[in-house]
């Protein structure tokens, strides 16, 4: 669903059971920002062949950042990060044209240009290090480098485990800031630039609305700049997956991948089939109607325990929503489920459709209480 969300004239929701991420945002929410997303991209880019591509690359990146943004700062980092896929595509679409009188040959690598980029990423992580007090460094290195657990941590310093714990999650936090000031070369230009970024590298809802951080990341240019990567680094997570779907083995393939992933949680091998059915029905939806898209899952940890699937796609849209969430509507000869049917297998359920953009369904399934 590649252009799922990219016009503000949509068909819009219809808006189920909306599927909570931990960051308490989900599909139907983001599907609020496309006009305004719209407007800042035109506004920029004005007729380019790349605009709704522009506009699907913004809401792609919110919807994965979305568990680590508070609720009132949505808008403000739609805002921020449509600014800065513009301003990357401008800066690729520069680097090629003054490229282009060069002769590549690849079957050789450009070792020293990788060694360059090597030294510099090294460069920063030994800044970003230095930047850490002493307690700070030698508590982060034994616990990622020698392997001491945060027990052994805890005895050695007269703590607890858990006060450990959250001061190794402070201090990776203000490392990712200081590695990222040091691989671009700046320094925040004002005294409320390091709280504001280490707030939100932290994903610290709390310490977000206390140091304001929805409205100075509009107003400085830097932190609005820096904040897209310290918000993405969710994307480097082992409990998050990103399956492309084209064909029948694709939903095969993904069906296979998400009951292993769902695997991990405490689910009993029949929410596990309800959770690889639910699965194949909406990439089946992808392989026969769209051509192509993605399924996007992600294990949660609030408000509870559970796996929540994002399948997208970029094809002709569902003409009638309503319809098509009408119990025993079926437009094709599959496992007979449809989207009503699906809905009724997973605990939380939302989707949106564009006619001629694309539709995207939104799922999630908790784990069972010991209570029901």
């Amino acid at each position: 669903m590649s252009k799922a969300l990219s016009d503000g004239e949509s068909d819009d929701a219809a808006h189920l059971t909306p599927p909570a991420g931990a960051g308490g945002h989900d599909g139907a929410e983001v599907a609020t920002l496309i006009p305004m997303v719209r407007r800042i991209v035109h506004a920029r880019v004005g007729a380019h062949p790349a605009a709704d591509d522009l506009v699907q690359e913004t809401l792609t990146r919110v919807l994965a950042a979305s568990s680590t943004i508070e609720p009132g700062m949505l808008e403000p980092y739609a805002i921020v990060t449509a600014r800065n896929v513009v301003a990357s595509m401008w800066r690729d679409t520069d680097r090629k044209r003054r490229n282009q009188h060069r002769v590549v040959d690849l079957s050789t690598p450009d070792t020293p240009d990788k060694q360059v980029m090597l030294d510099e990423e090294q460069s920063a992580m030994s800044a970003a290090l230095a930047r850490l007090s002493d307690r700070e460094r030698r508590t982060l290195l034994d616990h990622e480098v020698s392997g001491t657990d945060t027990r052994t941590l805890a005895a050695r310093e007269g703590s607890t485990a858990g006060a450990v714990a959250a001061r190794l999650n402070r201090t990776r936090a203000r490392l990712r800031v200081e590695y990222v000031l040091a691989l671009e070369r700046v320094e925040p230009p004002t005294d409320r630039c390091r709280p504001v970024l280490i707030a939100l590298s932290s994903g610290d809802q709390r310490r977000q609305r206390e140091v304001r951080a929805a409205q100075h990341v509009l107003e400085c240019e830097t932190c609005a700049r820096l904040s897209e990567p310290l918000l993405e680094r969710g994307h480097q997570r082992d409990d998050v997956l990103r399956i492309p779907i084209a064909t029948d083995p694709d939903i095969v393939a993904a069906r296979s991948a998400v009951r292993e992933l769902a695997a991990r949680l405490q689910f009993g091998p029949t929410d596990l089939t309800v959770i690889a059915t639910a699965v194949s029905e909406v990439c089946r939806n992808i392989v026969r109607f769209a051509g192509s898209g993605e399924v996007v899952v992600e294990l949660l940890d609030e408000p509870r325990r559970g796996i929540q699937i994002v399948a997208r796609d970029g094809g002709p849209g569902i003409a009638d929503v309503d319809r098509a969430l009408d119990d025993g509507f079926s437009t094709y000869g599959g496992l007979g489920l449809g989207l009503p049917g699906v809905r009724r297998l997973m605990d939380e359920f939302a989707i949106a459709s564009e006619r001629g953009h694309g539709t995207t369904v939104t799922m999630t399934k908790w784990e069972r209480t010991n209570d029901g």
